[in-house]
């Protein structure tokens, strides 16, 4: 895996990051740090990375298990130490996968092995943050 990114000014806190598939994402920092906020914060994408990562284990535990998933959201919420580094402490996420006649102990299993043993993101973040979980499940 690789990337590059790349600071796009002297006047401003603007990076672009090149990825190894060659996809481009553009963060910035808050106008107090000197950016001027026009892409996310690189902690909120690590944040969403995290998420996105989680997800993608649920859903693919959840297809292979043929449960009927039609949806799948992840709210998260972090907490940060208040001096540096600035690691997360504390993560919640929230999800709420949706489908017909899902399993609720599928649902369960799946969010747990994406935890304990999949998600390579969250069990990182999981050195320096607690990091707890709920399930909402909606029928569609």
């Amino acid at each position: 895996m690789e990337c590059t990114v790349s600071w796009l000014g002297i006047d401003g806190m603007s990076f672009s990051a090149e990825v190894g598939s060659g996809h481009l994402v553009n963060m910035d920092g808050a106008p107090e740090a000197g950016g001027r906020n026009l892409a996310p914060r690189p902690m909120e994408l690590l944040l969403a990375g995290a998420g996105g990562c989680t997800a993608f284990d649920v859903v693919m535990i959840l297809k292979k298990a043929r449960q009927k998933i039609t949806g799948c959201r992840v709210q998260l919420e972090a907490s940060r130490a208040e001096s540096d580094p600035k690691v997360f402490t504390h993560i919640n996420m929230k999800f709420i996968v949706t489908g017909k006649d899902l399993d609720a102990s599928r649902v369960s299993q799946a969010v747990a092995l994406s935890h304990d043993k999949y998600c390579s993101a969250t069990i990182m973040l999981g050195k320096t943050a607690q990091i707890t979980h709920s399930i909402e499940i909606e029928e569609s």
